[in-house]
């Protein structure tokens, strides 16, 4: 491999993780608490998705259905002004898509994250990421990037 691919593994590994971890929180924390009709994040969703549980089963499909390693990211696009599903293969960061999408959560689905618990069950997985989401940092994200000129 070269430097320069290295770099770009290496790297957006290091972010792609360090953005999932701060991501997650503990159901006694807040974790799983999905955004509500009326606040900016959860109508955004709503106009995007159609509703929240549409966006959690748009994420959950195609991020399971990501061949070998990857992330499932809902992202900002700035201009656009609104919400987008993306998925990277590898350690890809979501700028290398578009350098207008502003990540405001992603999942990691890599076999590390899930295999120990889950086996070959994806869908399982995801369905028990959305208990410890921390949608509290996921709608401060989104209002940064809403908010930005």
């Amino acid at each position: 491999m070269s430097l320069q691919k290295n770099i770009k593994f290496n790297g957006g590994g290091h972010l792609n993780h360090e953005f999932f971890w701060d991501s997650l929180a503990p159901p006694s924390n807040g974790g799983g608490v999905g955004p509500e009709a009326g606040t900016p994040l959860g109508d955004a969703i709503n106009h995007s998705f159609g509703s929240f549980d549409s966006f959690k089963e748009h994420f959950s499909t195609h991020t399971a259905a990501v061949q070998g390693s990857g992330w499932g990211w809902l992202c900002y696009n700035d201009r656009l002004k609104h919400l987008e599903f993306h998925t990277t293969p590898n350690q890809d960061i979501v700028s290398d898509i578009d350098a207008d999408l502003t990540p405001i959560l992603t999942i990691d689905i890599w076999e590390h994250a899930y295999y120990l618990d889950y086996k070959n069950m994806r869908p399982n997985f995801l369905k028990e990421m959305w208990k410890i989401v921390n949608w509290q940092k996921v709608a401060e994200r989104y209002e940064m990037a809403h908010t930005k000129q």
